[in-house]
């Protein structure tokens, strides 16, 4: 597949409604149905120094029981998010749906990932890291279980017998678990990781969205074998969620660094493109992954209820094909990319 290739969006699809058809896809590699939006919950535990704002535990709880209450039907979240504090809001806000409704939404996936700690990433740390979201999610099974940011540990030490692959996919041969997804940033580690042949999902962030088309081979090949792949991060960590220019530190950065002059130059460009449309900047950046074929579910962050609606009316603008061609125009090169070089 030639380069030019890979970073298109291959034969793209009308951008579903909320509820409408389309909307609830399966998620290749497994037997789950997902929505298209993916309510991602990094935001929840409070992280201020990644997104540069407080989130408190009432206003996470609330965001929780919005997207239950909306067509979202899949939450991601992770074990070392906030260092478990994601996972406890998050079940704190499952916990009070339940409790006034009698039982969760039919069809509700909740996705988690499984994360080292203290250096720790062995078989038993595996173990214990999903024990832990089961608590603090207040769920008996994990139907989505990720491996988390693998390039921070060696290779060969996790995928050595016994290790944390070997045992996450024990944990679904045994029934504890259901699918096994693989997590991370760096496309050429991924790539090595998703060739193991073991995994039933691929998550790629920041590597897939306006700007970045870092992931374009890793994605192609993830759905050439069968794999369900999701798309997160695809604002770039903040930058394409601003409809104006802004002072804020996020306005500069592009997947949690500082963006390289070819990129801001884009994301300038592509700004004044969508006002020429009658749209923003936020609303192409999600329509771009949505309107791919192979990426089953797009994970965007929620900190607050109302986020949850704007996100829904997001994908109710339609946008014309004239506006995705001057977009891909707009394109910064390779090295631009987070790891296109």
């Amino acid at each position: 597949m030639s380069l030019r290739a890979a970073h298109r969006v291959p034969a793209p699809v009308d951008v579903p409604a909320p509820g409408g058809p389309g909307w609830m896809r399966p998620l290749p590699g497994t037997d789950l149905t997902v929505s298209a939006v993916c309510a991602g919950g990094s935001p929840l535990g409070s992280m201020p120094v990644v997104f540069g704002y407080d989130v408190a535990a009432d206003q996470a709880a609330d965001t929780v029981r919005a997207v239950l209450d909306s067509p979202i039907r899949m939450l991601d979240t992770a074990n070392g998010y906030s260092d478990g504090e994601s996972e406890r809001r998050m079940g704190a806000g499952l916990a009070a749906y339940r409790a006034d409704h009698g039982a969760l939404p039919p069809g509700l996936v909740v996705a988690t990932k499984v994360d080292p700690r203290d250096g720790d990433y062995s078989g038993d740390r595996v173990r214990r890291s999903v024990e832990e979201s089961r608590e603090r999610l207040g769920l008996d099974h994990l139907p989505l279980v990720h491996l988390h940011d693998p390039e921070n540990f060696a290779f060969e030490d996790l995928t050595a017998p016994g290790g944390a692959v070997d045992t996450l996919v024990e944990l679904r041969e045994a029934g504890e678990i259901g699918a096994v997804g693989l997590a991370g940033g760096p496309v050429p580690v991924m790539r090595r990781y998703l060739d193991l042949g073991v995994f039933d999902v691929l998550l790629v962030h920041n590597r897939w969205t306006l700007v970045d088309r870092s992931a374009g081979r890793l994605v192609a090949a993830a759905a050439e074998r069968g794999t369900g792949v999701i798309d997160a991060a695809v604002y770039g960590g903040g930058i394409l969620a601003q409809q104006t220019p802004s002072e804020r530190r996020s306005a500069t950065r592009y997947g949690y660094r500082p963006a390289p002059p070819e990129t801001l130059a884009a994301v300038d460009a592509l700004r004044a493109l969508c006002a020429r449309h009658g749209t923003t900047l936020p609303v192409a950046a999600l329509q771009f992954s949505l309107r791919d074929p192979r990426i089953a579910a797009t994970v965007v962050g929620v900190s607050r209820p109302e986020r949850v609606a704007a996100t829904l009316a997001a994908c109710g603008t339609p946008l014309p094909a004239d506006f995705w061609a001057e977009a891909e125009e707009l394109l910064p090169g390779p090295d631009a990319w987070l790891d296109g070089a």
